[in-house]
């Protein structure tokens, strides 16, 4: 069975880490593995008692599944990073507060290395997000890069298993024919793999004038979106536009729940867009 692999130190941001982990691992059947990175004199002792203690009052709500947790000791965003490739983890979430996280809106050094190094998707959560609706609307920002289409089946899992729709989003960062037929056509491939596995999906184009990172946070803000999904390398063709890569900056800025993706050479999953 796969798990998901949550970063856990006792801060809020990783306790909501875990009640949402509880949510989808009950849905995709994955058994959660809580991982909290102690520093090297830190006794043990208390650190499980009270983590066991935690686990005990959500055990409830684990349906068919397994809730374990493990002590590593080292760097945290390496020692997550390396849990989750031992696991095989179809996903690593990390509260922004939780794990050396965000601060007066700039993203902690731990919670960024972490999801540099993942070798999976990585999900990224905000303490001061509303957590009390489900998860009913996902938007995937498309641009003319070439790699920009392989968030959507990470997008398309959670869609299915919670009933979500998703939200397209096509930037078009040039007014150059060329490019913004690449942004159709790459919209276009993402709209015909979500019709095929009966995903229901809404389409809007923008014209990005500023900041692609501000613009596709002002959409998602307007659509009340629960999650907005990215690639971790592919939004740096947009260098010129922004300061820093689109990745860092949608980490940095956004309330609302990051998915995050790193691109592969190949991608199985869509071969047929």
């Amino acid at each position: 069975m796969n798990k998901v692999v949550v970063g856990f130190d006792f801060s809020s941001g990783s306790a909501y880490a875990v009640d949402l982990a509880i949510d989808i691992a009950n849905r995709w059947q994955n058994d959660i593995r809580l991982v909290y990175v102690k520093e090297k004199k830190e006794d043990e002792a208390p650190i499980r008692a009270e983590i066991e203690r935690r686990n005990a009052g959500v055990a409830h709500l684990l349906k068919g599944i397994k809730l374990e947790y493990v002590l590593r000791q080292g760097n945290p965003s390496e020692e997550l990073a390396k849990q989750a490739e031992e696991d095989e983890a179809s996903l690593l979430i990390v509260g922004t507060h939780g794990m050396g996280g965000l601060k007066k809106g700039i993203l902690g050094r731990n919670t960024y290395r972490t999801v540099e190094l993942s070798p999976v998707p990585v999900l990224l959560i905000r303490e001061d997000f509303n957590f009390n609706k489900a998860l009913e609307t996902i938007v995937v920002p498309l641009d003319s890069s070439d790699d920009t289409r392989q968030k959507a089946a990470q997008a398309a899992t959670f869609a299915k298993s919670f009933g979500s729709t998703i939200h397209l989003l096509g930037l078009y960062t040039s007014s150059a024919p060329s490019v913004r037929q690449v942004v159709k056509n790459y919209v276009g491939m993402v709209q015909r793999y979500l019709s095929k596995n009966n995903i229901e999906f809404v389409t809007e184009y923008i014209d990005v004038k500023g900041n692609v990172t501000t613009d596709t946070i002002e959409y998602a803000n307007k659509v009340n979106a629960d999650m907005i999904a990215i690639m971790t390398e592919q939004e740096s063709s947009l260098s010129s536009l922004i300061m820093g890569t689109f990745a860092q900056q949608m980490l940095s800025q956004s309330t609302i729940p990051v998915l995050t993706v790193r691109p592969r050479k190949v991608l199985a999953d869509t071969a047929n867009y």
